[in-house]
Formats: structure tokens, sequence, C-alpha cells
């Protein structure tokens, strides 16, 4: 697994702006770690599947975390970083990229560093698919197996992706003898990752499947997104962000703005430069604050520091998770982009 940095970074008061922040190195969000070993009857514990394999590599820490409770299930859209997917014992089901000709599984053939560099040398818009049933299926089963009380499984928007149909598929087979729910995150990328974070930090603390269930609901109805676009060109050429119209035809030199609403990707502002859209981005946050949780993912965005910087000088006592937007998403909204998520905190 690529090296992965933990701690506050930046100067005396830890970041940008004093900004306290937990910063991942570009292809370590979805890397994958050493060959797995045995563990029991239960088998290795996956920190990532491959579809048509009944396992990929994943971490060696992993397989040392106890078994009990619930285990706490989500897709590669959640573009966690590796690190955080360890920490909590969290298993992922990864979507395929298509790159040309190639079909790629995100996280295991590709990384988001890997993405970019495809992408700018390929002439064609990168597209996704959902991961089949049967490897949402087969992730149950295992967890049934290695010992656990119950899944969450926590997905893409249904809205934008099959993902949500393919786990409510994969967990009516009845191969897992436990039981399951299947939630639909209404969001994307880490507006989906940190709803999946929160998950496993109660089941962590021996919450019931009901307690998480409810917990994650509530969430969900208080997660925002906003992402400021680097571009329009895969706006034009893909057909997954609703309202695109409303971009596209304009003889000025715009800026994107969108926002996931009720599950959808929609056309939230445009701004004329990238600074203010930056500073629209961190007034959405201020306009919300206190939030519960702060996230910022970023698709090979060179100013990444500058909106750190700006989120640390207006909430200079917030702590910020940063990571990669990965393939699923930035596929769809191109080099470039970077973005906001948060849980509101009613």
């Amino acid at each position: 697994m690529d090296q992965c940095h933990h701690g506050w970074r930046g100067g005396p008061g830890g970041g940008p702006g004093g900004l306290r922040s937990r910063r991942w190195p570009a292809g370590s969000g979805n890397s994958l770690g050493s060959d797995r070993s045995s563990r029991g009857n239960g088998g290795s514990r996956p920190g990532r599947w491959t579809l048509g394999c009944p396992f990929s590599s994943s971490p060696p820490h992993l397989d040392s975390l106890p078994v009990a409770g619930l285990q706490v299930v989500t897709d590669s859209a959640s573009d966690l970083p590796e690190a955080v997917l360890a920490e909590l014992g969290i298993v992922v089901v990864p979507l395929t990229i298509r790159i040309g000709e190639n079909d790629l599984v995100d996280g295991k053939d590709l990384t988001p560093t890997q993405f970019w560099e495809r992408c700018a040398n390929s002439p064609v818009l990168p597209e996704t698919a959902a991961p089949a049933p049967g490897a949402f299926a087969q992730a149950f089963s295992w967890a049934a197996e290695a010992g656990h009380s119950g899944v969450i499984c926590v997905t893409l928007s249904g809205a934008l992706s099959g993902t949500f149909d393919a786990a409510r598929a994969g967990a009516s087979t009845g191969s897992s003898s436990i039981p399951i729910r299947v939630i639909d995150s209404r969001s994307v990328t880490m507006g989906e990752g940190l709803t999946v974070m929160a998950a496993a930090r109660m089941a962590a603390e021996g919450k019931s499947l009901d307690q998480v269930a409810k917990a994650v609901e509530s969430l969900v109805s208080r997660t925002r997104v906003y992402g400021a676009l680097g571009g329009l060109d895969h706006l034009k050429k893909g057909g997954r962000i609703g309202g695109a119209q409303a971009f596209l035809g304009s003889l000025l030199s715009i800026k994107p703005i969108i926002e996931v609403r009720n599950g959808r990707v929609e056309a939230e502002s445009r701004q004329r430069t990238r600074g203010r859209s930056l500073d629209y981005l961190v007034d959405k946050v201020r306009q919300h604050a206190p939030v519960e949780q702060l996230a910022v993912m970023h698709g090979d965005a060179p100013d990444l520091d500058d909106l750190l910087a700006r989120i640390g000088a207006a909430l200079p006592d917030q702590e910020v998770l940063v990571g990669d937007l990965g393939p699923v998403v930035g596929a769809h909204t191109g080099p470039g982009t970077m973005g906001v998520t948060f849980h509101t905190t009613s």
C-alpha cells in the first residue's frame, strides 16, 4: 500500500490559515495493500472486492481487527482514503471504469492519479458501471461467515447509478444468514463517504443495526455536497448532471458550481473566476456552521491549498478530512474539480 500520512499538516495552526486537516497523498486513497492472510473459518477481512473474484488484496492490519457486531459495506464511489477504510474496517465493493476499450476495477486496476493521467491521453469520456449484485452478495456472505451480527451497506445515490439496486439485489439472494440494511446515501464521493465513516464508528461503539440505520438515515438527510468544476467539457460530453444545460451555450467564460440535491447532481451557481468559485464553497460551509463533519475532495486540482487556506481563514477551528476525487465521480466532473461536503447539525 502506498504510504499514508496521518496527522495535522501545516504550520503552527496545523495547516493553511491555521486549518487542521488530515490529508492523504494522491493514489493512497484507492490503492490496495498486501496479500491477505488467512483468518480462521471466516477467511481474511477484505478491504476491497473485485468482480468475479472472491477477494482482492487488503491492508494486513484489517485482518487484526476484532470481528464483532456490525460490518459496514460501501462502494468505491465513496472515495474514502485507504487509511480510513483500514482504520474503521470498512469493506468496499468497487465499480468498474471503462476508458476506451479497457474495463478497469476502481481501486484495484486504477488509482486517482492513474485515472487522471489516462483521461489526459484519451479522446473519449470515461464511463462507469455499477457492481454486479453478486459482488455485494459475496461481501454480505463473508460478513456472516466472519461472525458479524449484521450488515449496514451505504451506497452511491440510486438516482445516479445502479449500485443501490445492485446492493439490494445482492441482499435479497438469501446467501447471507444475518440481517442486512441497504441505505441509499443520496450522495456522491465523500458526501457518501462521511456517512459511511459515521456508520462504521457507530458500529465500533456496539450500536445495534436499528440504531445505526436510523442514525444513517438522519445523516443522509443532512448531507450537503458542493463542487467547483474545472471546466465544461465533461458536462457537455456526459449526461448524468441534471440541469447541466443551465451552464451550456453560454458565451461567457464561467466557472460552474454544482450541488447534490435530492440524490442528483444539479446546477447550483456560476461564477466568473476560480477564486470566486472557491469563495462560494467556503461560504456554503460557513452558512451551515457549525457542521458535524467536513471533507474536501479534489480531482487533480493544483489549487487545493488555496481552498484549504480559505477554509482555514473562515473557520480556523474546523477539522477537515482531505482526499482524492476518485474515478467514479471524476469521470463525470472532469479534472480540476474541487468540492466540500459536510453534515449539518439540523
